[in-house]
C-alpha cells in the first residue's frame, strides 16, 4: 500500500492543487500543467463520453482537476500502468474531495479503462 510520503503521491497532489488553482486564476507556471492544459479539449472530450450525465461545467472542480490528471496520464501521458492511475485519483479524491468523489471518479476512470 502506498503512504502519503511516496514521491509520486506528493507530484500528483500538487499538480491536482494547481489544476484546482487553474480553473479559477488560468495560469499556470507546471510544464505538465501546460502539458494538460493544450490537451485539455481532448481530456475534457474524454470525461465528457464517461461522465455523460455530468456536464464539465458541472463537475465540482476538485474533482474534474482529479479527472483531468488522471486522463491525461492514462491517455496522453502513458507513464504510469492505467490501473496506478486510477488507484492514485482514488486516493486523491479521498484525501481532498467530497465524500462520493471516490466513487465518481472510480466509476469514470473504469468506464475510460473499458473504452481504451
Amino acid at each position: 500500500m502506498k503512504t502519503s510520503l511516496d514521491p509520486r503521491h506528493k507530484k500528483r497532489q500538487k499538480i491536482v492543487k494547481l489544476l484546482f488553482a487553474e480553473s479559477f486564476l488560468k495560469q499556470s507556471k507546471s510544464s505538465k500543467i501546460g502539458e494538460i492544459l493544450k490537451n485539455l479539449t481532448k481530456i475534457d472530450k474524454a470525461i465528457s463520453k464517461i461522465a455523460p450525465s455530468f456536464p464539465i461545467e458541472k463537475i465540482n472542480k476538485i474533482d474534474l482537476a482529479i479527472l483531468r490528471l488522471a486522463v491525461f496520464e492514462i491517455l496522453i501521458e502513458k507513464k504510469q500502468p492505467p490501473k496506478v492511475v486510477v488507484d492514485e485519483a482514488i486516493e486523491l479524491a479521498k484525501e481532498l474531495a467530497g465524500e462520493k468523489s471516490p466513487a465518481f471518479i472510480n466509476g469514470a476512470l473504469g468506464k475510460l479503462l473499458d473504452k481504451k
